[in-house]
């Protein structure tokens, strides 16, 4: 992909609005433009014109210059505000192109940002989320990310990294007289500080993609509790089929919901009873494989039923292993039902799906115990699914540097590993890049970002 064309592309979404914004970027974009608008006076940057095409006026826009290094590409950039006619704006498109531009591909502008160095590779991913997101909690791990606080904590492993690999490198330089510049036993802790600050850092994925993509939420019992009841009542939609039919869930059901700013991704399942239906067993060993996944247990109870089914239940989901970590909360459902006062254990939310009742302390316990795991959470967080396998390679490669200098391997063969972690390192923020890999990452933009 050349970087010395001159792109162009229409930078806000298809339809019709008050307002488009077309953005042209690259060595001849202030020549292209001036040939269709008045442009500012140098010593300004935005000026009110008429965009014409030879004698033709398409339309009366604000043109905005922003001078190289100065603008999001790095490059001479200059955009272009008219009304939002899905014909005016093809047209003055069309016009940039037939005067010499070429139409940007999909995350061409923020690849010429990476290229030219006005972002970094983990800081121009996180433009795509940005872009995407959709709540408040995704908004901030993206501005956080953006603002260079991953980036600079990445930086300071490589650093580390970079100062190890100096050391030995300038043992191989004197190798001839047998000098050891980097203590074996202190150079050892230095790998291994290093190694656990990797995978700190690896550790949050779990906490920093759930709050990505939604925390998962489990809604487990009994069939016929009112589970799939109480999907559609947080969702305010007929998601799930409801029927006095047992085993109608037969499968996992997936949607996402908000609640004060953070994402929930919340998932059905299928009764917990024993069934000799094939089907509904393999969904049933589905519902054990989303508990194992989720960060929150909603198990719904039918009020109307003795609860020693759900005590049963709850002592068989106590053998797994991950069980005891997760946020458990018994959601009585049907209480309209109910003729008696509720006493039960655990940590009870009394609540109707068919009439809301009780349903907005759900949901606020819900914010509350994302709250509190936030909190808790580290400053820096991954998310990123590409920086995850990246740091994992790190951390073997780290590994393996550890060994050696136990071992008592020479400076030569240690190195290599340290290379190596290097290298995996620099995939992240850019230093080592290749095509392929710049293409996978940019063709998730759309045209015109």
């Amino acid at each position: 992909m050349s970087t010395t064309s001159t792109i162009a592309a229409i930078s806000t979404p298809s339809g019709i609005g008050g307002i488009a914004v077309l953005r042209l970027s690259g060595p001849e974009a202030f020549t292209i433009a001036a040939r269709h608008v008045n442009l500012p006076v140098p010593d300004k940057t935005t000026r009110f014109s008429p965009f014409r095409n030879g004698d033709t006026l398409i339309d009366e826009v604000v043109v905005t210059l922003f001078r190289s290094p100065h603008s999001y590409t790095g490059e001479d950039t200059v955009e272009i505000s008219c009304h939002g006619s899905l014909y005016i704006q093809q047209t003055i498109l069309q016009t940039l192109l037939d005067s010499g531009a070429r139409l940007a591909e999909p995350g061409e502008f923020t690849r010429r940002a990476f290229l030219n160095g006005r972002l970094n590779l983990s800081q121009a991913e996180a433009v795509a989320d940005l872009i995407d997101a959709t709540n408040a909690t995704s908004h901030k791990l993206a501005i956080s990310q953006l603002r260079g606080g991953y980036a600079k904590e990445l930086e300071q492993l490589r650093q580390q990294l970079v100062d190890l690999a100096a050391l030995l490198e300038l043992e191989l330089d004197f190798s001839d007289e047998d000098v050891e510049f980097a203590d074996r036993s202190r150079l050892h802790s230095l790998i291994s500080q290093t190694y656990l600050r990797v995978e700190k850092l690896r550790e949050s994925f779990h906490m920093g993609n759930a709050l990505k993509r939604g925390i998962p939420v489990a809604i487990i019992g009994r069939p016929n509790a009112g589970k799939s009841s109480l999907l559609n009542a947080l969702l305010h939609d007929n998601r799930a089929i409801v029927s006095d039919i047992p085993g109608t869930t037969r499968d996992t059901i997936e949607e996402t919901f908000v609640v004060e700013g953070t994402p929930f991704r919340i998932i059905d399942t299928a009764g917990l009873r024993h069934s000799d239906d094939p089907i509904e067993s393999l969904g049933i060993k589905r519902t054990i494989e989303t508990v194992v996944q989720a960060d929150i247990i909603l198990y719904v109870h039918d009020t109307t039923q003795p609860f020693d089914q759900a005590l049963n239940d709850l002592q068989e989901l106590q053998d797994i292993r991950s069980f005891k970590d997760k946020h458990l909360f018994i959601v009585h459902n049907k209480i309209d039902l109910l003729k008696e006062n509720l006493t039960a254990p655990y940590r009870t939310f009394p609540l109707s799906a068919k009439e809301g009742t009780g349903l907005e302390a759900l949901k606020a316990a819900l914010a509350k115990t994302a709250r509190t795991d936030l909190a808790q959470a580290p400053d820096v967080m991954l998310t990123n699914v590409r920086h995850y396998n990246a740091l994992g390679h790190v951390s073997q490669a780290l590994l393996h540097v550890g060994k050696g200098i136990a071992d008592g391997l020479p400076a030569d063969l240690v190195i290599i590993d340290l290379r190596d972690a290097l290298h995996h390192l620099g995939t992240i923020t850019g230093q080592v890049t290749s095509d392929e890999v710049l293409g996978s990452i940019f063709s998730r933009f759309c045209i015109g970002k």
